[in-house]
């Protein structure tokens, strides 16, 4: 990682009087992040994007509860971009629900070709179309796939940069920390409303898919009690 990109994961940079937007998931790590962005006094402007995959529909409702519950001036309204996905992944479990990774499957079976590559660049048009110049997402360096390593984030910012004629700056601010220190970080914070499952049923978590068994895992290691209402409760023996 550039020296650069240490300044901005270790202080979030030193200037609080414009908005920074955030790429809300409605899961965990974006929901601390967004309390730490909250806690040094920025004014954030939370996006989400819609891409009708399975369970999307459930993972909005959860956020926009977890923003109410937050309950901070410091948030702006919610922004929701549309990204339709049905004519690039037709078939895909993502958008059939068919299939979905279970609790045994490992990282690479939840992968989404091009996933960050997609989120990013209409959030970084919607920032540049309203001149914020800061986009950050919660992305640990914990993560397995090419698309969420600082040399994808520092290409993707040239490139984005480079077409548009702008100075946006993604920032990875939780990209040193731990998925144990992020969930420290977040204790005090109303994690219960944050969601993380590919195969919902209804409002709750299904408790059988991966996301499920990786969110379970998350609040155990980090030594806090998992307040989530999962519809079978997660066996990590499984």
């Amino acid at each position: 990682m550039s020296s650069r990109r240490q300044t901005y994961a270790l202080s979030l940079m030193p200037e609080t009087t414009s908005d920074i937007a955030l790429l809300l998931s409605g899961g965990l790590d974006s929901g601390v992040l967004l309390g730490r962005l909250l806690d040094r006094g920025q004014m954030v402007r939370p996006i989400y994007v819609d891409s009708g995959l399975a369970w999307q529909q459930a993972e909005l409702a959860a956020l926009r509860g977890f923003l109410t519950a937050v309950d901070s001036e410091q948030i702006r309204p919610l922004v929701v971009l549309q990204m339709p996905l049905d004519d690039v992944y037709s078939g895909h479990w993502s958008l059939t629900g068919q299939d979905v990774p279970d609790l045994t499957s490992g990282d690479e079976a939840v992968y989404l070709p091009g996933r960050n590559a997609l989120l990013l660049v209409k959030s970084a048009l919607w920032c540049h179309t309203r001149g914020i110049r800061r986009l950050a997402l919660g992305v640990l360096s914990t993560s397995p796939f090419a698309d969420a390593g600082a040399g994808f984030f520092e290409q993707f910012e040239g490139a984005m940069n480079t077409a548009l004629g702008g100075r946006l700056c993604l920032l990875r601010p939780l990209v040193g920390f731990t998925k144990r220190a992020v969930m420290q970080l977040g204790d005090g914070l109303p994690l219960g409303l944050t969601f993380s499952c590919v195969a919902p049923m209804g409002p709750l978590h299904c408790g059988r898919c991966n996301k499920c068994a990786e969110r379970h895992s998350a609040f155990v290691d980090a030594g806090l009690h998992d307040p989530t209402e999962y519809a079978i409760a997660v066996s990590l023996a499984e």
